[in-house]
C-alpha cells in the first residue's frame, strides 16, 4: 500500500487528464483519473484523497456541483478547480463555495503542485488566513 499522498483528477480531457497524473506521479503523488465527476464519485474512494483536482465544466456534473456535492458529504477533502473557460468573477464564486484553489488554464505545472501541496498542507499566514497560489 501506497504512503504516498491519494490526489483525484477529474477531466473530460483526456490528453490534459494523463498529464496532470503524470505531473502528479513524478511529482511523488499517487494519482488517479476520470472523466466525470460522476465516475470519480462511483468509485467510492473520495474520503481516501488527500486532494482533488477537478475541471469547472464537465460532461454532466460540473466542478462547482462536484464541489457542494462533496461539502454536504462533511470531511471532504479540499478542490481544485481548472478551467480554460475563466470569467469575470468565476474565480471569487469557485472560492467562496469552499474551493481550495482556482486555475484559469494553461498554467504551469508547478503552480498545480504548489496548490496540491498547499490544499495537503494549509499554509497560514500571521492573521490565520489560508495561502493559496493565483496563477492570474
Amino acid at each position: 500500500m501506497s504512503t504516498a499522498p491519494l490526489i483525484h483528477v477529474v477531466d473530460d480531457d483526456e490528453s490534459l487528464r494523463t498529464a496532470l497524473l503524470r505531473l502528479l506521479d513524478a511529482a511523488g503523488f499517487e494519482a488517479r483519473g476520470y472523466a466525470s465527476a460522476e465516475a470519480f464519485l462511483a468509485d467510492g474512494t473520495a474520503e481516501e484523497a488527500e486532494c482533488v483536482v477537478s475541471d469547472l465544466r464537465l460532461p454532466g456534473m460540473s466542478g462547482l456541483d462536484l464541489l457542494a456535492k462533496l461539502r454536504a458529504r462533511g470531511g471532504s477533502p479540499p478542490l481544485i478547480l481548472i478551467t480554460a473557460h475563466d470569467a469575470p468573477g468565476l474565480r471569487e464564486e469557485a472560492l467562496r463555495r469552499g474551493a481550495a484553489a482556482y486555475l484559469a488554464k494553461p498554467f504551469p505545472g508547478t503552480v498545480l503542485l504548489e496548490a496540491v501541496k498547499t490544499a495537503i498542507e494549509p499554509v497560514t499566514s500571521s492573521s490565520g488566513t489560508r495561502v493559496l497560489p493565483d496563477n492570474r
